[in-house]
């Protein structure tokens, strides 16, 4: 007998059916669907796959009896409730280190089409507009970056910034012994250092709304803020005013607080370069993270240990 495997967060159709060949799969994508197959099915549920934005809360997990293993696609995690899992003997796992080239390679090209004003660049030169009509866009090269959370993702961020010859400061819970790199005990001060502001720090209720008024402040009206975390770090009302009054030059986006729906605040404004939390995207990268589930799970139900347990 297969293991009966519930997912509740969107696969291809390729990946459902290269799930289906080692598992009973229960495919259900949003809230309605899961809240019908745990209903209908949930006492047959052995493992569950998730994401971190998504996760699976306490009473969902009451209500899979049978359920041994929890698995999010990437590195986040912060809405599987650990603590739960951890007290009912309930494996949980992640896909660290599937996505991350793709997520850094992303918040660079955010911060490339933020900083050059790329996308407005296209829209003026498809209207006939010439260069010597337009105001200079900033260089990025021989400037600062400061990245919150040095991470599997944050190093890899750092790594691609010797590229432009950029200087890397950080900030963490606790400085790193293993990296070069400026540490900055308080997310202000790196801020007020860098040209260029990066989330790359985990979600959840410990870094909601890190990045607020007086971090934008500090970071100024010639800093750029770059969010590839998660949307509930960054204060949405905070930088919908300071993009509009010019108290930071510009953003670049791929999570948002109201995701999946846009944020309402910040769509009309030029000075934002916003993309569906797409960053840890690719055919690549998706790949590997199922690759990764998938052997996970196996070893989880051979009695072997995890690649990737938390």
């Amino acid at each position: 007998m297969k293991p009966v495997l519930l997912a509740i967060t969107f696969l291809s159709e390729e990946h459902r059916a290269q799930l289906a060949r080692s598992y009973e799969l229960i495919y259900a994508p949003d809230a309605a669907q899961c809240a019908a197959a745990i209903a209908a099915q949930g006492a047959t549920v052995q493992a569950v796959l998730t994401i971190g934005s998504i996760g699976l809360r306490a009473d969902q997990m009451l209500s899979l009896p049978r359920l041994s293993l929890v698995c999010a696609l990437g590195a986040g995690f912060e809405n599987i409730d650990l603590a739960h899992a951890k007290a009912h003997g309930i494996a949980v796992a992640n896909g660290a280190g599937t996505n991350d080239d793709c997520v850094a390679d992303h918040a660079w090209g955010l911060l490339l089409a933020v900083v050059r004003g790329i996308p407005q660049l296209d829209a003026k030169t498809r209207q006939g507009i010439w260069r010597t009509a337009l105001p200079l866009p900033p260089g990025v090269s021989h400037k600062r970056i400061g990245i919150i959370g040095l991470g599997t993702i944050g190093r890899k961020i750092a790594q691609r910034a010797r590229g432009f010859d950029v200087e890397v400061g950080y900030h963490n819970r606790s400085a790193r012994s293993d990296v070069p790199h400026r540490y900055f005990s308080e997310v202000k001060a790196l801020a007020a250092w860098a040209d260029f502001l990066v989330v790359a720090t985990p979600g959840g209720p410990h870094t909601r709304h890190l990045v607020d008024a007086p971090v934008l402040e500090a970071l100024g009206p010639s800093g750029y803020l770059v969010n590839i975390a998660r949307g509930s770090v960054v204060d949405t009302a905070a930088l919908a005013q300071a993009l509009r009054a010019g108290r930071i030059a510009g953003a670049g986006l791929d999570v948002y607080e109201s995701e999946p729906a846009p944020p309402a605040e910040l769509i009309d404004l030029d000075n934002l370069v916003i993309t569906p939390h797409v960053a840890g995207w690719s055919p690549e990268a998706v790949q590997a993270s199922v690759n990764r589930f998938v052997e996970n799970a196996r070893r989880h139900f051979a009695g072997e240990p995890m690649v990737s347990p938390i």
